[in-house]
């Protein structure tokens, strides 16, 4: 059976409890467990309380959650396609079970919501990936957030909100689907094209966003998500600043910005469909499928995961049962010798098209080079040079990782003096031993414990980074999972070089000063890193070395010229 969804947004599932019954829950939520959700849950649950998830009443259970995965539909078969899931731990699951009752916690321990629990399953993850993402490729940012990071066991059920997330950044423009429909009544607006965002808009985009209005007839609400995107994004602070200077280039009463709690998936076709819905539930009449839309980047070998125009198609296909009209419109091009915007597919032959990649905009930030007018506002491109500024003035880590005894620390040292002998940053050292000292004392040499022990570095490095230092890490790190969670922590707040010190194991072995290579070999050191715990070489790190072939002052020196290279130094005579 399919259920068409009602026209004009349809009926809102609001999931909170009245004043008298949230009193209640939160007397008798003291006696349940309780689950501290992570920031993709805590989205996920905003938009299931508050509506924006609408028909769903919970996370999904499994046979609701079997066949979204297969064939984008809940088992009634109304139109769904992304799953949303309460992913737990081993651990945590084996302490529930149906009809028992969970507290749903955000990270300070307030109570958000109760979940009454319907089933609990382990599901098949990589079947879930080629489905939804369609690949199981960890290059895939959705993929490896699902595989590596996603807890082993599902929890579903229906919940029962007790309150809303608190926001503390720009409350004046957090909008509940409720709250946007009352909005768009009170203003008149009875078409409104919905524009979905997770980076900061350009000309190209305002072009179509204005193509895209006067084609509906209609007034145009700005919609990012403002949850967890892909890592490396723009951060939701800067951007939303800068829509704010863009609504300015609007036709006055046309326009309107709202934010969205939204934690994407990057899942490409899926998701302009599950995008579409939501912003329906919104009150929204039209929605803007763009040719990329929601594209995680390119898989190793440089090729797009999706298709041009895919989500296009996709969507069209289910036209019929939303209650959303769908404005599939081709890419905006700058014409040189028109001086505007015009859609590709209509730029006369000989006419010259002028463009500016996001890798290309990204160097030009970075190394503080011109950017165009006509790719961009100046009052746009003021703001991300204010929080974006150029390399040489932003924090940086470098991230050595490789065997015990291949050097790691000698050239860190050496390089911790030459970068103090330069001048111009803190610099800090954070050894792998040293950490381990300090703060991870209480661990042991379980794969869990020296992930968390990366971790740790890469939290400490972080904050570093953020703050303009210099951080330089130097632990085994053997595994590639956690070093690209690390990467993907410090990344977006400044510089990240990861340097394999790619010393071979047998000369590793002759240097071992304090005889671990031969307890490990003779079985007394258990998971010991080369010889019976692997280690994962690096797959693309910034600089490899060989200490077999230099010394750690030359070593050293190697890296002061990648980081001069890559614009984090400027140097005297290096």
């Amino acid at each position: 059976m399919i259920h068409l969804i009602e026209p004009h947004g349809g009926v809102l599932k609001e999931l909170y409890a009245g004043v008298a019954e949230a009193d209640q829950i939160k007397d008798r939520a003291r006696e349940y467990l309780s689950w501290d959700l992570t920031a993709r849950q805590l989205c996920d649950l905003e938009l299931l309380l508050n509506g924006g998830f609408s028909p769903l009443e919970g996370f999904l259970n499994q046979t609701d959650y079997d066949r979204v995965v297969e064939d984008m539909r809940l088992s009634d078969g109304t139109l769904w396609p992304m799953p949303i899931t309460l992913d737990v731990s081993e651990e945590f699951a084996g302490r529930i079970g149906r009809g028992d009752r969970v507290a749903l916690r955000d990270p300070e321990g307030v109570l958000i919501a109760v979940l009454e629990v319907d089933d609990i399953w382990r599901p098949d993850r990589r079947y879930e990936a080629q489905q939804v993402f369609g690949t199981a490729d960890e290059h895939h940012p959705g993929v490896f957030r699902l595989l590596q990071r996603t807890g082993p066991v599902y929890v579903g059920g229906q919940v029962r909100g007790v309150e809303p997330p608190t926001h503390y950044d720009f409350p004046h423009l957090r909008d509940s689907p409720r709250e946007l429909r009352d909005r768009f009544a009170k203003l008149g607006w009875q078409r409104v094209v919905a524009f979905q965002t997770r980076n900061p808009m350009h000309r190209a985009h305002q072009e179509l966003t204005l193509r895209a209005i006067q084609q509906a007839e209609a007034n145009l609400l700005v919609h990012p998500a403002v949850g967890p995107t892909k890592p490396g994004d723009v951060d939701h602070y800067s951007r939303v600043r800068c829509y704010e200077h863009l609504l300015q280039t609007y036709p006055e009463q046309t326009t309107a910005l709202s934010l969205l709690s939204l934690a994407m998936r990057l899942a490409g076709p899926r998701e302009a469909l599950w995008h579409a819905i939501i912003r329906q539930n919104y009150g929204c009449t039209h929605f803007v499928v763009g040719c990329n839309h929601a594209e995680p980047g390119q898989e190793q070998s440089g090729r797009t995961f999706y298709e041009s125009y895919a989500a296009q198609e996709l969507i069209a296909r289910y036209q019929g049962e939303l209650g959303i009209q769908i404005l599939s419109l081709r890419e905006m091009v700058y014409v040189q010798e028109r001086a505007q915007y015009i859609p590709a597919d209509t730029v006369p032959s000989g006419e010259t098209v002028l463009n500016l990649s996001n890798t290309e905009f990204r160097r030009r930030l970075q190394e503080g080079l011109e950017i165009p007018e006509w790719f961009s506002y100046p009052e746009i491109v003021a703001e991300l040079r204010r929080t974006h500024p150029p390399r040489h003035r932003q924090g940086f880590t470098v991230f050595f990782t490789g065997l015990s005894g291949s050097g790691k620390s000698t050239i860190a040292n050496a390089l911790m003096v030459k970068l103090l002998e330069l001048g111009g940053r803190s610099v800090t050292l954070l050894d792998g031993d040293i950490v381990r000292k300090h703060l991870s004392s209480e661990l042991g040499f379980s794969r869990e414990h020296r992930n968390i022990n990366i971790l740790r570095i890469g939290f400490v490095a972080s904050e570093i980074t953020k703050n303009g230092g210099i951080a330089i890490c130097a632990p085994i790190a053997p595994y590639a999972a956690t070093r690209r969670e690390v990467r993907e922590m410090i990344a977006p707040l400044g510089g990240f070089i990861e340097v394999h010190v790619a010393t071979p194991l047998e000369t590793c072995e002759s240097r071992d000063r304090k005889g671990l290579y031969a307890k490990a070999r003779a079985g007394v050191l258990k998971e010991f890193t080369g010889i019976s715990d692997p280690y994962e070489a690096p797959e693309r790190p910034e600089l490899t070395l060989d200490t077999c072939d230099c010394t750690p002052g030359e070593a050293a020196q190697r890296v002061l010229l990648k980081l001069e290279s890559l614009g984090y130094i400027r140097g005297r005579s290096l």
